[in-house]
């Protein structure tokens, strides 16, 4: 990773900057009930990626109205299911010291991103939300739209994710990406108390 030109960062929600896997998981094997699927099926293809990309992978046969309902009914679940969301390990020193522009882009509605930053204690700048863009991850317009209200090139900006279809998107943006969790990208961290070190030492 060429630190020299990172102009602006550009994080993902949940997985990056707050842990809500737990909160999460709890919802999708609820609605995997609800639906007739496998939990582990939804699992396999839901971190990161918008809740009706989701919902039309692990059921194809919904018409379009059928996967916006779906879709609602997964949200719903998770809106209030905030009792073990905190921020993930070095967000906050990692916040705390960033002297970049930075963004939150998430494939999450404006409520639910609103009610977990909140429980997490994390106030962006910018936000950018499934509801701000067309198509949702791994498209790259959210990545483009986050670094477009920073005033910085895509490519002068570092993505930050936890999901293969979050770095998909970061890529395509043009940006540079780390990603957590062992997810392969132009650098891998550890957590983001590493990503402060490098930024900012």
């Amino acid at each position: 990773m060429d630190s020299t030109i990172i102009e602006a960062v550009l994080f993902d929600m949940d997985g990056t900057l707050v842990d809500s896997d737990a909160a999460v998981e709890r919802a999708w094997r609820v609605w995997a009930a609800e639906y007739a699927v496998a939990p582990a099926d939804v699992l396999a293809v839901a971190h990161g990626a918008p809740a009706q990309r989701t919902v039309r992978r692990v059921r194809p046969d919904l018409d379009e109205t059928g996967v916006a309902r779906a879709a609602a009914r997964q949200l719903a679940l998770q809106y209030d299911d905030l009792c073990d969301v905190v921020p993930t390990p070095g967000a906050p020193e990692l916040l705390a010291a960033l002297r970049l522009p930075w963004a939150v882009v998430t494939s999450a509605d404006v409520r639910l991103a609103r009610a977990r930053l909140g429980a997490a204690g994390i106030t962006p700048p910018v936000l950018v939300t499934v509801e701000d863009v067309r198509a949702g991850k791994p498209d790259p317009e959210g990545y483009r739209r986050a670094a477009e209200l920073l005033g910085v090139a895509p490519e002068n900006c570092l993505v930050v994710e936890d999901a293969e279809v979050g770095v998909t998107a970061g890529r395509a943006a043009g940006a540079q990406v780390a990603a957590l969790k062992g997810v392969d990208a132009d650098l891998r961290i550890a957590d983001l108390g590493r990503l402060a070190h490098i930024l900012t030492g």
